[in-house]
């Protein structure tokens, strides 16, 4: 594929996030793309799973139709109308195939657009400009989402061209992509980090959407076929799912077959909440909590099996 057809490749993205230190080796840019086959009951990111553009709404930054009626007189399909405090209803059954005319708008940013149309060149033109950063740490760039795997082929165009301009990619994956799409992709890696969330595949698919069979053997084809690809297998820590010693025990048996191979464990965190909220959804696991005592220990039983190659992040 030349570089002129894969800078013209286009995706849509909804953040891209600079000086990342913990998405990858050194300092490093994050693209996050739009769409996920998964449905996590602990997504931070409920923007990423719809592979569309979708309207957001934070009535804490809305001036209220009292004062401002600019997205009332922008909306072409009739899905936005006032409240009685002066807030905006958003009827999402409404919200079909339009511009988002009604974001554009707003002044005030009480209504966001999550996803917007890049290309190749376009991600690539805000990645290099901290490419100063990359080369002082061995840094670079990251795809993230959502699944990064899943739009095609603008997620391989991504790190073909990066590489053609000395960036070195890495990717964000839950796993849950065809093989074929998976093992293009290694090819052009300069790292990877790969999710294994439970063991058990009834469990997983209770709280995931989709079953483990798959990841699970993707997995074991990349490690096995990519031994020179630095690997960090990754496992969220999610109160009433997978914070157990058994369910933690399974994972670093199962990676420790895997000699060049990673581990890190994350705990569970809160910070997507407030995104769900601003798409009318109710957060899955609003009130659940981790305890960090119940993560030390989970630490103690993965280094107990792997070792020296359990990464603790900082």
């Amino acid at each position: 594929m030349s570089s002129i057809a894969d800078k013209a490749k286009h995706g849509i993205v909804f953040n891209i996030q600079k000086y990342s230190v913990h998405d990858g080796p050194g300092i490093r840019t994050i693209v996050f793309l739009k769409g996920c086959p998964l449905a996590c009951r602990w997504c931070s990111n409920p923007e990423s799973q719809n592979r569309n553009p979708e309207l957001a709404y934070n009535p804490g930054r809305c001036l209220t139709t009292d004062k401002c009626t600019r997205c009332l007189d922008a909306c072409t399909n009739g899905m936005l109308s006032r409240k009685a405090d002066g807030t905006l209803h958003i009827d999402r059954a409404a919200c079909g195939d339009c511009n988002l005319a009604c974001a554009e708008a707003c002044p005030a940013q009480g209504l966001i657009i999550y996803g917007k149309q890049y290309t190749v060149d376009e991600v690539l033109k805000v990645v290099e400009q901290d490419a100063a950063f990359y080369i002082r740490s061995s840094g670079g760039m990251t795809l993230s989402g959502g699944e990064p795997r899943l739009p095609g082929d603008f997620a391989l165009a991504l790190p073909r061209e990066a590489k053609r301009r000395r960036i070195k990619p890495a990717i964000e994956t839950c796993g849950m992509v065809p093989w074929s799409v998976l093992e293009e992709a290694a090819g052009l890696l300069n790292a990877a980090m790969f999710d294994i969330k439970h063991m058990d595949s009834a469990l997983h698919e209770a709280h995931t959407g989709a079953p483990n069979a798959q990841i699970l053997e993707n997995f074991r084809k990349l490690a096995e076929g990519f031994p020179n690809l630095p690997i960090l297998a990754r496992t969220p820590i999610i109160p009433g799912f997978n914070d157990t010693e058994e369910a933690v025990s399974a994972i670093a048996a199962f990676i420790r077959q895997f000699p060049g191979v990673r581990y890190e464990m994350l705990a569970y965190h809160r910070l997507g909440t407030q995104k769900y909220h601003f798409l009318d959804r109710v957060p899955p696991m609003e009130e659940a909590a981790l305890d960090p005592a119940v993560m030390s220990r989970l630490q103690a039983t993965a280094r107990g099996i792997l070792q020296d190659r359990l990464v603790v992040p900082n």
